[in-house]
C-alpha cells in the first residue's frame, strides 16, 4: 500500500532543477525536500547555490540549514530527516518535491537504503586520512577493492572521504559495506524527473552561475565562515567553490586561479553527476532544459496523478 506521492528531480549541477521544482510546486500545491550534501550546512549559501529567502517564501523548503560546517550529516541521519519531512508534507495533503544533485541522498530515499549504523572512528579516519596524504589515494582504493570490490567498482579512487567510510565500516564489523547497505524501498508512489541540457552549453551556464556566485560575495561568506573558525580543513570548506576560493584567501593562489580551479572541478562534477543520474536510467523521464521543460514536466506529473488516483483511494 502507498502512503502517497513523491516526485524527484534529478539532475547535473546548473541546470536549473531548483527553479523548475519551485514552479511545478507552485503548480501542483507541493513543498520540496533538498537532496543537496551541501544545503544542509548553515553559512554555506552562495557557493551552494542555496534557495534565496524569495524562494523560499515562494514554497516551503525542508532539510536546508540542518549543522554548521564542523559537525557531520550521515548519510542514515539525511535519510531518516527526509522520510520525516515527506510523512509531514504527506500529512499536509501537499506533494513531496524531492530535488538536488547528490545522488547518494537521492538514491537512499528513493531506494530505501540499509544503512550501515557505524559510528566515525576518528582515530582511524585519521590514519587513513594520513596514509592517503602520504602514498596517494590509490592505496586506499586498492585496499577496499581486496575487501569489497563491490563498493571499491561503485566508489570513485578520488573521492577519499566516501573510500574511508567503506573501509571504516569494514574495520569495525568485518562485513563490506555494499552487503550492509540492502535496499527496502519506501511507500511512496514515486515519479522520477531528471532535467539536462546539451554538455557544453550546460558547462558555459555552470561557468556564468560561478561569476554569479562571486558577483554576489563568495569571497566575502568563505571570510566569514574562516573568521568563524571554520577552516579548510573541515569537508564542508574543502567542497567545490570553497576550497578553492579557501586557497585564495589564504593567500596561496590568485582570484584568477581560484576561479579557473572552480569551473574545471565543477565540470568534473557534473560528469561525475551523470554517472549517478545515467541518461539511460529508465526510472528516469529526462526533460531537455528550454522554453518548454516546465509545461512538459507538467503534463508527465498531471498524467502520473491521474494514473494514482485510484491507487491512492484504495
Amino acid at each position: 500500500m502507498h502512503t502517497g506521492p513523491l516526485v524527484v528531480i534529478v539532475g547535473p549541477t546548473a541546470v536549473g532543477k531548483s527553479a523548475l521544482a519551485i514552479e511545478l510546486c507552485e503548480r501542483f500545491d507541493g513543498d520540496i525536500v533538498s537532496a543537496d550534501s551541501r544545503q544542509v550546512y548553515r553559512g554555506l549559501d552562495i557557493g551552494t547555490a542555496k534557495p534565496t529567502p524569495q524562494e523560499r517564501a515562494r514554497v516551503p523548503h525542508y532539510l536546508l540549514d540542518l549543522t554548521t560546517p564542523d559537525e557531520q550529516l550521515s548519510l542514515a541521519e539525511y535519510q531518516e530527516l527526509a522520510y520525516k519531512a515527506i510523512a509531514q508534507i504527506h500529512s499536509r495533503a501537499r506533494i513531496p518535491f524531492l530535488v538536488g544533485g547528490t545522488g547518494q541522498y537521492v538514491r537512499a530515499v528513493v531506494e530505501g537504503w540499509s544503512i550501515p549504523r557505524v559510528p566515525p572512528q576518528p582515530d582511524l579516519r585519521g590514519r587513513m586520512n594520513q596514509e592517503a596524504r602520504a602514498r596517494g589515494h590509490e592505496v586506499l582504493h586498492a585496499r577496499l577493492a581486496e575487501v569489497d570490490p563491490a563498493a571499491a567498482a561503485r566508489i570513485d579512487p578520488r573521492n577519499v572521504r566516501r573510500v574511508i567510510r567503506a573501509l571504516e565500516v569494514y574495520e569495525v564489523t568485518g562485513q563490506p559495506i555494499s552487503k550492509l547497505q540492502k535496499k527496502r524501498p519506501p511507500p511512496y508512489r514515486i515519479l522520477q524527473l531528471g532535467l539536462t541540457m546539451e554538455r557544453q552549453a550546460l558547462y558555459e551556464r555552470a561557468d556564468q552561475r560561478i561569476e554569479h556566485m562571486l558577483q554576489r560575495g563568495l569571497v566575502a561568506e568563505v571570510q566569514a565562515l574562516f573568521d568563524q573558525g571554520y577552516g579548510p580543513w573541515l569537508g564542508a570548506i574543502s567542497g567545490i567553490g570553497y576550497g578553492e576560493v579557501g586557497r585564495y584567501v589564504s593567500g596561496e593562489i590568485d582570484l584568477q586561479e581560484a576561479v579557473r580551479l572552480i569551473k574545471a572541478n565543477t565540470r568534473r562534477f557534473i560528469r561525475h553527476q551523470y554517472n549517478w543520474f545515467r541518461l539511460d536510467d529508465p526510472r528516469i523521464h529526462w526533460i531537455e532544459q528550454g522554453a518548454g521543460a516546465t509545461t512538459q514536466a507538467a503534463a508527465i506529473i498531471e498524467e502520473w496523478l491521474g494514473e494514482g488516483q485510484g491507487e491512492d483511494a484504495n
